[in-house]
């Protein structure tokens, strides 16, 4: 203990007196924390001392070590009921998704000619994908009467660059706010009603494929086109063979 004037003034010696009183505090803690880290077991045969002990909580309240556990499991096993909730909606859509791809595919490989491959790939994506707009473009010349080109629009390849030049020399799917030129060339007379889209453009000059919606926000740029560009792969193949039919 520190020396005492006996002419210091008392609120000097009860200042004293109490950071005395900290410091003895602050060793004791730090004792009886290594202590009780080199001896886990301490608890063991003293349970009763568990429902003793207080600890804080953010609404300034104090509650027993028990009581805070039981809280801490119970807002663990929440967490993980959300979890797993959320892992079973995830493998639900991925079913759904599997399904209608494969149901998608079927139906391009049965396909006869670019008009039957139109007609399978705009159903498809308008009622098991939620697309609104879907526009299928081929750069000409084209080997195949116009009669059996279906929806697809035809376009020559000068044309497209001119309009879509960026998006055909990227080479990869684009999605987000088009310009107003490329969204006219995309979608001709629906342009007026895409507020977003996501294009694919198809190898070897081919031509594109693009879906639209109303909503601003629905193709953002950060939305990912894996299934696009899959869809992209498919018709690279087929196409050509029946162009040359």
């Amino acid at each position: 203990m520190e020396h005492t004037d006996a002419n210091q003034p008392p609120e000097e010696i009860a200042g004293d007196t109490h950071k005395e009183t900290q410091r003895d505090d602050k060793l004791l803690a730090r004792q009886v924390a290594r202590y009780l880290i080199q001896n886990p077991e301490f608890f063991e045969e003293r349970m009763e001392l568990l429902e003793t002990i207080k600890l804080p909580r953010e609404n300034g309240k104090t509650v027993s070590l028990m009581t805070h556990q039981t809280n801490l499991l119970r807002e663990r096993n929440i967490e993980m009921r959300q979890r797993l909730d959320q892992l079973l909606h995830n493998a639900r859509d991925n079913d759904q998704l599997f399904f209608n791809s494969r149901r998608l595919i079927l139906a391009l490989l049965e396909a006869e000619n670019i008009g039957e491959v139109t007609e399978a790939l705009y159903a498809s994506f308008a009622a098991d994908f939620n697309v609104e707009f879907t526009s299928l473009t081929l750069f000409e010349p084209l080997s195949a009467p116009r009669q059996s080109l279906g929806q697809v629009q035809t376009s020559i390849f000068s044309d497209a660059e001119t309009a879509i030049g960026g998006i055909i020399r990227n080479g990869r799917p684009i999605c987000g706010v088009l310009r107003q030129r490329e969204k006219e060339f995309l979608f001709a007379e629906k342009a007026q009603y895409i507020a977003s889209a996501a294009v694919v453009p198809l190898g070897n000059q081919l031509g594109t494929l693009a879906v639209g919606s109303a909503d601003p926000q629905y193709y953002r740029s950060s939305l990912g086109t894996l299934f696009l560009s899959y869809i992209g792969e498919v018709l690279e193949r087929l196409l050509p063979k029946l162009l040359n039919r």
